[in-house]
């Protein structure tokens, strides 16, 4: 299997071109995203022919832990790079397609742009356990309650605000709110310090990875909570341990955008 190994922030993926088999099982993603003796990704990208006419290409999300998931932020910045470069950058702006709806995509110079849809926050979409739709949740974790904003970029997000992201409990939190009974597909988890209405510095443990140095989704998540607690303006500068977002979003009914670098690291065969 031919691959390109990809990053955005230092958030890395493999992207390549579905096998005539279809896609490699659960067990070789596993070994292949083991940094120690595979290639080594938060999560891998594979490339099929369009669904949706006027799409670029339809791509599925597989976790390290070899579970198919439904979007990535930075994997689809990282996609509109790739698919840039590969056709000779006959067009800067397409359509990509994935299990999470349709994406928008915009490639200008080294920074890479993608609309993520609207945000959801109904808890259904999710999907999440609740009676209703609400800005804060507490949620039970172990002897404690934590408060959470609950949101769908396409995948599921939980948000904890805290007022230091460097002491923040992402290690003890995370696996217990990612694996928690009221999400039945698991969450995402981001825990974020509002520095002021511009700006907030975030850490995200995501489902079925861990910890990683930056994750898409998990930026437009955070916003989209702090904006609608009236935190946040419309548009965002988001740091996390690989470097720096920017996301905007106008409000209710509108697209978020994130935009970042995206680079390619190296090209190599595997056997899958």
């Amino acid at each position: 299997m031919r691959f390109t190994k990809m990053h955005g922030l230092g958030n890395d993926f493999i992207i390549f071109d579905a096998p005539a088999g279809g896609p490699p099982g659960a067990e070789s993603i596993r070994r292949l995203a083991d940094r120690y003796t595979g290639i080594g990704f938060d999560q891998a990208l594979m490339l099929e022919p369009p669904r949706r006419k006027g799409s670029a290409v339809y791509y599925r999300i597989f976790n390290a832990d070899g579970r198919e998931v439904e979007q990535c932020g930075n994997g689809a910045r990282c996609i509109a790079r790739y698919l840039y470069e590969k056709n000779g950058a006959k067009s800067s702006e397409f359509e990509l397609d994935s299990p999470g709806g349709p994406i928008h995509a915009k490639v200008q110079g080294d920074q890479v742009s993608v609309a993520m849809g609207v945000p959801d926050f109904n808890p259904a979409s999710l999907p999440f356990e609740a009676s209703g739709e609400a800005y804060v949740y507490p949620l039970a974790v172990g002897d404690s309650e934590v408060e959470i904003g609950a949101v769908s970029i396409g995948n599921p997000h939980a948000v904890i605000r805290v007022p230091s992201v460097d002491d923040a409990p992402v290690a003890r939190l995370g696996p217990a709110i990612e694996n928690h009974p009221r999400f039945p597909k698991r969450t995402n988890v981001g825990f974020m310090e509002v520095v002021d209405r511009a700006h907030i510095r975030l850490r995200v443990h995501e489902r079925g990875t861990g910890e990683t140095r930056a994750c898409g989704t998990g930026a437009c998540a955070a916003v989209a909570v702090g904006r609608r607690h009236g935190l946040l303006d419309a548009k965002v500068k988001v740091d996390l341990p690989g470097g720096r977002l920017h996301i905007q979003w106008k409000g209710p009914g509108e697209p978020i955008w994130i935009t970042g670098p995206a680079e390619k690291a190296f090209e190599g065969d595997t056997a899958i």
